[in-house]
């Protein structure tokens, strides 16, 4: 289909809307792309992103985690999410009679996360064995020592994930400034 179909609407909030209609397919495929990366992380953060990725499929303020995934299940859909260098996308597939609930719920997702104590624990633990997995599979570890010597003392040379003292560190400080407060 050419790019001339592709329709763009920019909001005063910095809002950029695209979209393409594609009249002969029933599906629709509807994503946010926030222009925060691991790239926009200093050090003692790298990692946050892709952590936060992770956390707004824990729940918002209406759902809970297993609410969300009951509710994409119920009208077949797919719900998933990546963290880049550039920025992390949030994105929903489903039929297009699902559209108004795919929007509420990836609106939802976005601007009411949960962020609640017990499950950020949880999560740190996962994210820390997604990068014991990447340290086993040479592939990704190739691709991490690549980039490390390719852009030295760079954010770009820091893995997405963040690294296991990086996230550990943003744990142990906020408990210290929970325990301050």
């Amino acid at each position: 289909m050419p790019s001339d179909m592709i329709e763009r609407h920019d909001f005063d909030s910095g809002l950029c809307l695209l979209t393409e209609p594609m009249p002969a397919v029933r599906s629709v495929s509807l994503g946010a792309w926030l222009t925060r990366g691991s790239r926009h992380e200093g050090a003692d953060r790298a990692g946050i992103a892709h952590f936060v990725e992770h956390m707004l499929f824990k729940g918002t303020a209406s759902r809970t985690a297993e609410a969300i995934a009951q509710e994409i299940d119920s009208i077949g859909g797919q719900l998933d999410a990546f963290t880049a260098k550039e920025y992390a996308g949030y994105y929903v597939k489903v039929l297009d009679e699902h559209l108004p609930r795919a929007v509420d719920l990836l609106s939802d997702l976005l601007l009411n996360p949960a962020f609640e104590g017990e499950e950020i624990r949880r999560e740190q633990g996962v994210v820390l064995e997604e990068i014991k997995m990447v340290e086993d599979t040479p592939d990704d570890l190739v691709h991490e020592v690549f980039t490390a010597n390719f852009w030295p003392d760079h954010p770009l040379g820091r893995p997405i994930l963040g690294t296991a003292e990086s996230r550990r560190s943003a744990s142990t400080s906020r408990a210290r400034t929970r325990r301050a407060t």
